[in-house]
């Protein structure tokens, strides 16, 4: 029997046709979508998704979009789809219960030309190459007993840095820049065994950071991959500047080494070129340790190690100044353990409580890197109940958590005390305080960087009283942060020192 065609015609038969078309789609689509827990998701626009609401300093723009949807935010940068966490209970679960889940990174242009292919350990994607360079960093450059053999050179150039500081007092010094000088001189002389003093590295440094700090809109947006084409000419330049440097470097070395062979043994400290040169001698690891890779670590070691650095000291030293009973109390503490000497000596740093308290403090309202390196999903998982699918890319906003009134009795208060008595740590297992972050792919040199931070901020203090020029008021003080991907302070600290030794 046939249906009319004046049936056709009535509401009732238009819903009956509809009806018979919906249902068998429904049917065959897949049932992962209709059963699907999403996260609070943004509305995106077409192409761009939601990149539009990242703005310029993307960890205020995300903390506030996650104060007003939730501490997991599904949101789109251009066809790629981003979750943003800003809980410690979001960070936990990322970063350790799903942690091998999200051990991979996002592969993005610029970082991938400037590490030789994504060869060193901070964005190297997950797998075996990335697992033995790793252990290799750690065994051999990054462990307890190699950071403890650096002291002397630690010792020497800190010392160089309070003797300049001396013979500035009354003046006004850039301190911004002598952080930053002292942590190049460190890291140029473990990594290679020069003074930056005697090497072009700091133009190029500047450079590469700028580069790195900007945002690679064809990793999004596919169809304007052209865009990074046009800025891939200043990439290459880079890449040619840090290629004829560190090929000088380690050939260098491999001339030096030599020399040893001939000579009958070696007559000076080994450095992390030394170090990686005989790893490719001796060839027992899984993959080809050509020249590339020794580039693409030594890359990473100044761009992990130098820039977050002195950034650490520069925003610690800045509070210091900015909250002079802190000072005070800090310069109380330093001058009891040095019972006289003019320095604070490494082994004197694990009695010094409110140094420590100082530094955990300064590095929760400023971490140096407040958006954590992205992570990527390599399958579908839940997370905190919701349902996270493979490839998309997970932000972990640490700086949100650092401030987060839920955790933090008044956040945004400069307050040492509240660790006096706390047992939350940065090394990892604290998910309220992440400034290295955590898991597989946390920062494998927190301690390297810990002993220069707490040793030149106590010898600093205990040498000198530090005041703002032209008696300003210290409270006075810009606080406000760059753009990028490490935030520094948008002005340079200046100070007039004074000596307290004396």
């Amino acid at each position: 029997m046939f249906l009319s065609l004046e049936l056709i015609h009535t509401p009732l038969m238009l819903l009956f046709l509809f009806l018979v078309f919906l249902i068998p789609f429904k049917f065959l689509s897949p049932a992962s979508k209709t059963q699907r827990n999403l996260p609070p998701t943004l509305r995106k626009l077409p192409i761009i998704g939601n990149l539009h609401q990242i703005g310029s300093s993307p960890h205020l723009t995300l903390r506030a979009l996650s104060q007003k949807h939730g501490p997991l935010l599904l949101m789109h940068l251009g066809s790629v789809p981003l979750l943003v966490v800003s809980s410690a209970e979001g960070a936990r679960e990322i970063l350790k219960t799903h942690d091998l889940i999200f051990s991979n990174r996002p592969k993005l242009y610029f970082h991938d030309k400037l590490s030789y292919g994504s060869k060193d350990i901070a964005f190297a994607p997950y797998g075996e190459y990335w697992r033995q360079a790793k252990s290799l960093m750690v065994l051999h450059f990054l462990s307890h007993k190699h950071v403890q053999s650096f002291q002397d050179i630690r010792g020497k150039l800190l010392l160089r840095m309070i003797e300049m500081i001396g013979k500035s007092c009354g003046s006004v010094i850039d301190m911004s820049e002598m952080l930053f000088l002292l942590t190049t001189n460190i890291l140029c002389e473990v990594a290679f065994g020069q003074k930056n003093d005697d090497i072009k590295f700091k133009d190029v440094f500047v450079k590469s950071q700028a580069l790195l700090g900007g945002f690679d809109i064809g990793n999004y947006i596919p169809w304007l991959s052209w865009v990074n084409w046009l800025r891939s000419g200043q990439a290459n330049e880079i890449v040619k500047e840090y290629d004829d440097f560190l090929d000088g470097i380690i050939d260098e070395h491999k001339n030096k080494s030599i020399k040893a062979d001939v000579n009958g043994g070696q007559t000076e400290v080994r450095d992390l070129v030394d170090i990686l040169l005989d790893v490719q001698k001796e060839n027992t690891l899984k993959f080809k340790f050509g020249r590339d890779t020794i580039k693409a670590i030594i890359f990473d070691v100044f761009t992990a190690g130098t820039d977050t650095t002195n950034t650490t000291m520069e925003w610690a030293l800045s509070e210091l100044v900015r909250n002079p009973h802190v000072m005070k109390k800090l310069q109380t503490e330093v001058t009891k353990i040095a019972q006289g000497r003019s320095m604070i000596s490494e082994d004197d740093l694990q009695e010094m409580h409110y140094l420590k308290a100082v530094m955990k403090e300064s590095l929760r309202l400023h971490i140096p890197v407040p958006l954590l390196v992205t992570r990527e999903a390599k399958e579908d998982v839940k997370v905190m109940e919701y349902d996270i699918a493979q490839g998309t890319q997970v932000m972990i906003n640490a700086w949100a958590i650092a401030r987060d009134p839920l955790i933090w009795e008044e956040p945004e208060k400069f307050n040492p005390e509240r660790f006096l008595n706390s047992s939350i740590d940065y090394k990892g297992f604290d998910f309220e305080l992440l400034p290295f972050g955590a898991g597989r792919r946390g920062c494998p040199g927190t301690e390297f960087a810990t002993v220069i931070n707490e040793l030149a901020i106590a010898n600093i203090v205990l040498n000198y009283d530090l005041a703002v020029p032209n008696e300003g008021n210290p409270e006075e003080i810009d606080m406000s942060g760059t753009s990028g991907l490490t935030v520094h302070k948008k002005s340079h600290l200046l100070v007039v020192p004074t000596s307290r030794l004396e």
